[in-house]
């Protein structure tokens, strides 16, 4: 599309009550980035009121008619996601704004291949947007969906505004606070009240002892840890009705700080013998049938009793939002043998139904094509809208797990989708630990859920194995006898993406933060000739990299595994500060590190040299000044590492690679990343430079 022009909806594809838009760009540096928001206005042009502001303060509405899904890789770098179920939109909305923006005084111009892409409920993408002209402006209108009738249109706008997220939002009517300080400290008073109410908790008093003495006592585990779990903030207004404006419920255009439950009290257990009952019992399961069963089971019936749960792993496949049904097991008539498949989840909006198949693996076991392609043609002919696939495999941009034929003749489409194990533990875990349900039954449910998929017996680990190849790459790395072009390498290589994506899952789970793989490719990069390319350099080098974008990181974490020497390095580079003295410099990065390992490797990064100063922590922290390069060469700043031994075998054992690499990631960011600062806002970059953002 060009700027300025419009398209219905129904002209480009029969199934838009539900449509996906991407909004996606490129940072030259892979450490650019942008925040989306969606604004719901009336007839005046204007939000009805602060509810209709949605953002990542906000990302979901009530009624299921907007939510924000967050960040995916692809081969160029990452698509913000947003979900619209257009049926679900109050009929007093008529216009939907979708912008992006960038904090801390960042700006599009540092950022490449801005663009818009919206998509059916199927996954068919419909129409792309590219916006060109943003060299210094701070937030972005990529487009609108607009009634006209009885149908949606789509409006490419790609208009630029230079006063940010809160300049846009204020514009539409939005009353919004935007003072980060009072964020973090309310943030802060928040954490020591919770601090301060555990310890009143574990210290109460019992005053009906069996000897008529006082005595502490712990409360049940189970209630006192739904107790710690945030709950998520909820208008308190009737759903469709507009909330009143009030200055407490003003939008924070602030990010929020997060910060981690504090740990559970004392069990009353007598000894540590003692196992909680619980909900999903696994130690049952003898058969790789009977863990594809329960997993199936389970998954399914606690999707249907956390809303929010369901509806944050349906939505991304362009589900609705309405009244949720699973189904396990369920006979489907196919030629001369009926197809089992291993449940089905049915949304029921507005009289109408949503279904999808779903075929689960567990273990190291692999989806069948056949058997996947049997339920692609159930659900067409059947008039479904998806088959969805759950393993502990992690499918690649561009390389899908099972390769299906789609009978393009057919006026049905039926998409199909792929969810990690992993995937779903980390959906859970972020509701759990950083965002709330809003209901002590229903947090309690999500922690069995993730209880029984981290169980060693259930199955559902997520990727576990390098793969067949993995020894006999390594072997001919180390006595170089490894030549380029050897298929071999390609699938160690495709591999390592799979963990990577693995680990930042896991990682960003645990800190309620968003983590993904950095993308450094240029626009149109085919990601199967960028494997090809890395599996040239993995023959040549020995060695395997990956970076990782940590939200409120001060730069890329970087993971290396040197095949030759079985060493892992975790690095980060952070820049130098623009104003004061390298010595400064020097000793407020010691003091920092204060708690950090000692053998933390610090190098000093100076302008045109391979490398400067350079020494473990343990030997700097009494002198700092030896990281000062001699003469008048310019730091342009500092790298820190941490180095550990790589596991040797290919599966997900202690001894095992995969251990390794989520274990050194894990180590580095909460041993060393969590103590620097947080990157600091850059200044407007001049026209004739590329900032990194």
């Amino acid at each position: 599309m060009t700027k300025g022009s419009n398209v219905a909806l129904p002209a480009l594809s029969e199934d838009v009550g539900t449509v996906i838009v991407s909004l996606g760009w490129v940072s030259p540096t892979g450490e650019g980035d942008a925040d989306v928001s969606v604004l719901l206005l009336d007839a005046n042009g204007k939000v009805r009121s602060d509810g209709d502001f949605y953002f990542y303060n906000n990302p979901v509405a009530p009624d299921g008619s907007v939510q924000l899904l967050g960040k995916t890789p692809t081969e160029d770098g990452n698509e913000d996601r947003i979900c619209f179920d257009l049926t679900a939109v109050p009929p007093q909305v008529e216009r939907i704004v979708v912008a992006a923006s960038r904090y801390g005084g960042a700006r599009f111009g540092e950022l490449e291949n801005v663009r818009v892409r919206l998509a059916d409920a199927a996954g068919e993408s419909l129409l792309r947007f590219a916006i060109a002209d943003v060299d210094a402006v701070s937030a972005i209108i990529f487009g609108e969906l607009y009634r006209r009738g009885e149908e949606w249109k789509f409006r490419a706008v790609g208009q630029g505004y230079d006063s940010g997220l809160a300049g846009l939002a204020t514009d539409f009517g939005v009353d919004i606070e935007d003072d980060a300080a009072e964020v973090e400290a309310e943030a802060a008073s928040e954490a020591e009240a919770e601090a301060a109410s555990a310890v009143e908790a574990v210290e109460a008093v019992d005053p009906v002892s069996g000897d008529g003495q006082s005595e502490t006592v712990a409360p049940a585990t189970t209630a006192a840890t739904l107790e710690a779990v945030p709950a998520p903030r909820r208008p308190d207004v009737a759903e469709g009705e507009p909330a009143k404006r009030t200055a407490a419920a003003r939008p924070r255009t602030a990010k929020k700080k997060v910060t981690l439950p504090s740990a559970p009290p004392k069990s009353l257990a007598e000894n540590d013998s003692w196992k909680p009952a619980r909900l999903f019992p696994v130690s049952a399961l003898k058969s790789d049938r009977d863990r594809e069963m329960r997993a199936t089971s389970v998954l399914l019936s606690v999707m249907t009793q956390v809303p929010r749960f369901g509806r944050r792993l349906t939505a991304a496949f362009g589900a609705p939002s309405g009244r949720m049904e699973t189904f396990t097991e369920v006979s489907l008539p196919h030629g001369d043998t009926p197809r089992r498949p291993d449940g089905v989840i049915r949304i029921e909006r507005a009289g109408k139904l949503w279904t999808a198949l779903v075929e689960t693996k567990t273990n190291g076991n692999a989806l069948k094509a056949d058997q996947v392609q049997a339920y692609m043609d159930i659900a067409a002919r059947r008039g479904y809208e998806a088959v969805i696939t759950v393993s502990n495999d992690v499918a690649l941009e561009g390389s899908p797990l099972v390769d299906v034929k789609i009978d393009r003749r057919r006026k049905h489409k039926v998409a199909i989708w792929h969810l990690s194990w992993a995937e779903v533990a980390h959906q859970a875990q972020l509701l759990i630990q950083h965002e709330g349900v809003g209901n002590a039954a229903r947090t309690w449910l999500l922690q069995e859920l993730l209880h029984y998929l981290q169980h060693e017996n259930s199955g559902c680990h997520g990727f576990q194995s390098m793969g067949s190849a993995w020894v006999p790459v390594r072997n001919g790395i180390s006595d170089e006898t490894l030549c380029q072009g050897d298929p071999r390498a390609l699938e160690v290589v495709e591999n390592w993406e799979r963990l990577i994506r693995q680990v930042c899952l896991r990682l960003g789970g645990d800190l309620g933060l968003k983590v993904l793989p950095a993308q450094r490719a240029r626009r149109g990069a085919d990601p199967g000739a960028r494997r090809i390319q890395q599996a040239d350099q993995l023959c040549h080098e020995g060695r395997l990299q990956a970076e990782l974008r940590v939200e409120q990181a001060p730069g890329l974490l970087t993971i290396g595994a040197d095949l030759r020497t079985g060493k892992l390095r975790t690095s980060v580079e952070i820049p130098a500060p623009e104003q004061g003295y390298p010595l400064t410099w020097a000793k407020r990065l010691v003091r920092r590190l204060a708690e950090a390992p000692a053998d933390l490797h610090v190098e000093t990064l100076v302008e045109g040299a391979t490398g400067g100063p350079r020494g473990t922590l343990e030997r700097l922290r009494p002198e700092p000044a030896d990281l000062l390069p001699k003469g008048a060469t310019r730091i342009t700043g500092f790298r820190l590492s941490l180095f550990k031994g790589m596991g040797s075998t290919r599966g997900n054992a202690e001894s095992g690679f995969i251990r390794s690499v989520d274990d050194a990631v894990h180590r580095f960011y909460t041993s060393v990343v969590v103590h620097l600062d947080r990157p600091a806002p850059r200044r407007a970059a001049a026209k004739e430079t590329v900032g990194a953002g």
